[in-house]
């Protein structure tokens, strides 16, 4: 596929910027699109100014990213709108996946779920506001603050959404921040930008974020930017080649924040067959982990390891490929399998009994049933279901690439976590459950928010000395 979508306005500091200067290609499916010029110069805040959000309180933040949200929901939003077509000619996913998973993304901004995001994070949000004074047991006298750091973000081209939960929590810790937008993406982030500045253009907040492209690996624009006179930490999401790209840059008081590329898993124990009934809801589940965001995210499930019988788990295989075809969200049917990937799973239909293949190679829809994970990536509704003597062995397929593990019967959750977290998961869940996870908890095995800020101490002697 070719074409162009025309022009990717540049958002910088609480202005757009526009125009054709530079023409790029987007990353999956080589479609043009034009830039203005990178300027570096307005990207960078000097450390002589305060970070603009140092003095706004965090409830003005909140209300603030509240409103921003009710406003990015309004479905005549015309940021929002030219940002869908614009999307759907150089994403993955179909047309209405994109404007469901951005119409989604504003419920992010709901004020009850960002102050619960900040209490889960900061042991003290007290500390973002200001110095919080604290004595240990020896009288000794401190103040502790959670100061604005200046991030980079690296965003996702996979997960438009990402680009507003990356806005909200860089707001609420008050950061000076430049989100580098991806090729698969060019568009939704400054759409985000750009209703809040509708709000108030010299609004802290609008005025803390720049939102810009460049090719990832241009050394020309990251040999200067990736330096720690201008900015402290790089907040990474992408895959092994973006995250190793930006590696030589991180040294002394330039620290690397990264949600490294991950892959999510499925387990069913043998009690998903004591019934038709069972199984069938076991797949069901499955599927909807599997097929969500057409399983373009890192929480969606590429492999299940299932304790079962060749028998057993053909006829769970035929269930959970019928079960993935159907578009539970409303998502329409994603573009068909690239030629290498239905050339591996036809020659693995056309083998002995160690495989079996069930359903179509159109994109709505597959599994393969195994003795062993395959050796390809799973993708575009493509299900990998291994058979395992017991859900207990199946730890031995488990690394630090392991983001979700969803568990069925759920009871065995108990049973499994432990020897799930020392094999690396991250995150063990409900079958069917893989989705958006609670409020506040852990991504990736840290608090993130904790991590983007900078922990202050300002020592004051002891009590009685002054």
């Amino acid at each position: 596929m070719s074409g162009s979508t025309g022009s990717a306005p540049f958002f910088i500091q609480g202005r757009l910027v526009e125009g054709g200067d530079e023409v790029h290609t987007s990353r999956d499916l080589g479609v043009s699109f034009a830039t203005p010029k990178l300027d570096l110069n307005a990207l960078v805040q000097p450390r002589t100014e305060l970070p603009p959000m140092l003095n706004t309180s965090l409830a003005e933040i909140i209300d603030f990213l509240g409103e921003a949200g009710a406003r990015l929901a309004d479905p005549g939003n015309p940021h929002i709108e030219a940002c869908v077509e614009h999307l759907a000619k150089v994403s993955l996913q179909p047309r209405v996946a994109v404007e469901h998973m951005i119409r989604d993304a504003a419920s992010y901004l709901d004020p009850r779920s960002l102050r619960e995001l900040v209490e889960q994070n900061i042991p003290d949000p007290a500390a973002l506001d200001g110095w919080v004074p604290h004595t240990d047991h020896k009288g000794r006298r401190s103040f502790i603050r959670a100061y604005p750091s200046r991030l980079i973000h690296v965003l996702p081209g996979n997960a438009p959404g990402q680009g507003i939960r990356s806005i909200a929590q860089a707001a609420l810790v008050k950061s000076v921040n430049v989100f580098k937008m991806a090729s698969a993406d060019p568009f939704s982030t400054v759409a985000f930008l750009r209703t809040m500045a509708e709000i108030d253009p010299d609004h802290p907040v609008v005025r803390s974020m720049s939102a810009v492209y460049w090719r990832g690996g241009e050394d020309r624009v990251e040999r200067v930017l990736y330096r720690p006179q201008y900015f402290d930490k790089l907040v990474a999401w992408g895959g092994g080649d973006a995250i190793s790209s930006v590696m030589k840059y991180i040294g002394p008081g330039f620290q690397l924040v990264s949600f490294d590329p991950k892959t999510s898993i499925s387990m069913v124990g043998k009690e998903a067959f004591e019934s038709e009934e069972t199984m069938i809801r076991a797949a069901r589940l499955n599927a909807s982990d599997v097929a969500m965001a057409n399983q373009e995210a890192c929480v969606c499930s590429r492999f299940t390891f299932i304790e079962a019988t060749t028998e057993q788990a053909d006829r769970y295989c035929q269930v959970l490929a019928e079960h993935i075809r159907m578009d539970h969200m409303g998502e329409g049917t994603p573009r068909p399998l690239e030629a290498d990937l239905r050339e591996q799973i036809e020659t693995l239909r056309m083998m002995d009994e160690d495989y079996a293949v069930f359903g179509a190679l159109d994109g709505r829809g597959v599994a393969i049933r195994s003795d062993e994970p395959v050796d390809f990536h799973p993708l575009r509704k493509t299900a990998n279901v291994v058979c395992v003597p017991s859900l207990e062995r199946a730890v031995k397929y488990v690394n630090v690439a392991t983001q979700t593990v969803g568990v069925f019967p759920f009871h065995r959750m108990a049973d499994l976590r432990d020897q799930l977290a020392s094999g690396g998961a991250q995150r063990v869940v409900r079958l069917g459950e893989a989705g958006p996870s609670a409020i506040g908890n852990p991504h990736d095995a840290m608090y993130p928010l904790h991590r983007f800020v900078h922990w202050i101490a300002n020592e004051d002697g002891c009590e009685g000395d002054d």
